[in-house]
């Protein structure tokens, strides 16, 4: 996709980024820069603040139908909004998945009444949302599921029992989708259920996960007995599978814009500090720098080949290569950080975990070549749907 920019479109970057800076300043002030990967814990109730602040300026939710409160910007303005929203240095979204991928579900394949019922909260920026995904034999593997969910007719709802893992602000969230296997002689794919789940219940019990960078954003989930309204699965039973892939399609939009330019953010702070310590000088780390600003460049001009998929969520053949490719370019960027810093980035300026930022980034980068698909998974997948070659063989 070759996007083209109109007068109006530019007009449009000139309101949100005014609308930025005049926002993001007082209370706001000290968000700047913060609360993105690996700091996603910082300033929970602070960044839930902001969220309602982007609600009164009508800034969530952009691509959204006007129907249901969206602006339904244009994709062109869509690029605008992420690429200034990340420029100004605005916060990490703590509505990013119900904005980005749970909205973008529910009206793509759920109910009127869903919609009604699940949408305003998301877009007055009051109700938060986290992903049921990933199990402790089900990560990368997502058929692997074995969460179940039964439908209990005395009392007209669906019963979950299971544990899902690595899930980002579950214990911020009020609302998380569930993929969970409703025929209990199903296997693979086949057989799952989309739920829309209620946190605060007793049926469900969080449990923070200490990283090696001494945060904890990501959560085990335990579902025991856990209820869900019967008319809160998105489809028929079965078709969680189809669901499920299509939410992935909307992971992989227009907001991936954004977090480039976030990963813009860091390679201009590993730049400066290059150029502070000297280290722009060594030729080696020069010509890493340099690639790290080719490899941002071509990661762009793919995320917009990416942007022809349909409005169901589901995915070009380009989008099966662009998990991997950023995964290992952020992973490389934590590297050159650290190469940089030299013998400081083995020092802590105080005691439990008192990171720097790029000693963070460098820490945190371990996990994305992990979380949303190891890069094996990504490389049989991108082999197996994008190049037709022959499945992996599976254990017996």
């Amino acid at each position: 996709m070759k996007l083209s920019f109109t007068p109006e479109d530019e007009q449009f970057r000139g309101e949100i980024a005014s609308w930025l800076q005049e926002n993001l300043c007082g209370e706001f002030a000290e968000l700047k820069f913060r609360g993105g990967p690996g700091d996603e814990h910082m300033f929970p109730e602070q960044r839930k603040g902001w969220e309602q602040k982007l609600a009164e300026g009508g800034w969530t939710c952009v691509s959204w139908p006007k129907q249901y409160g969206g602006r339904e910007l244009s994709i062109e303005q869509q690029v605008i909004f992420y690429e200034e929203y990340a420029r100004a240095g605005a916060p990490g979204r703590m509505g990013h998945i119900g904005d980005g991928l749970a909205g973008p579900t529910i009206l793509a394949f759920g109910t009127e009444a869903q919609k009604q019922k699940y949408l305003p909260g998301i877009l007055a920026g009051t109700e938060f949302w986290c992903q049921g995904y990933s199990e402790p034999g089900a990560g990368s593997d997502l058929a692997n599921v074995k969460t179940k969910a039964r439908f209990d007719e005395a009392s007209g709802k669906w019963i979950l029992n299971g544990q899902k893992v690595w899930t980002s602000l579950a214990h911020e969230s009020d609302y998380c989708f569930v993929i969970a296997r409703t025929d209990p002689e199903s296997s693979a794919h086949k057989g799952l259920g989309f739920f829309l789940m209620k946190m605060d219940q007793p049926g469900i019990t969080v449990r923070p996960i200490e990283q090696i960078t001494g945060t904890s954003e990501f959560n085990e989930v335990f579902f025991d007995d856990a209820v869900c309204d019967a008319d809160d699965i998105v489809g028929a039973p079965g078709e969680g599978w189809k669901v499920a892939m299509g939410l992935l399609g909307f992971e992989r939009g227009v907001s991936t814009l954004g977090q480039q330019m976030a990963f813009q953010n860091e390679l201009d702070e590993v730049i400066k500090l290059a150029k502070s310590r000297g280290a722009d000088r060594d030729p080696a780390l020069r010509q890493r720098i340099a690639q790290a600003h080719i490899g941002l460049k071509i990661m762009r001009y793919n995320s917009m080949r990416m942007l022809s998929g349909g409005a169901d969520g589901s995915l070009q053949k380009e989008a099966l290569i662009y998990k991997l490719y950023w995964a290992s370019w952020h992973r490389d960027l934590g590297e050159l950080a650290m190469d940089i810093l030299g013998e400081d980035a083995d020092i802590l300026a105080g005691e439990n975990y008192e990171l720097s930022r790029l000693q963070s980034l460098f820490l945190f980068t371990r996990s994305d070549t992990i979380y949303g698909g190891t890069n094996e998974i990504q490389r049989n997948i991108i082999a197996e749907r994008g190049l037709g070659m022959p499945r992996e063989k599976r254990a017996s």
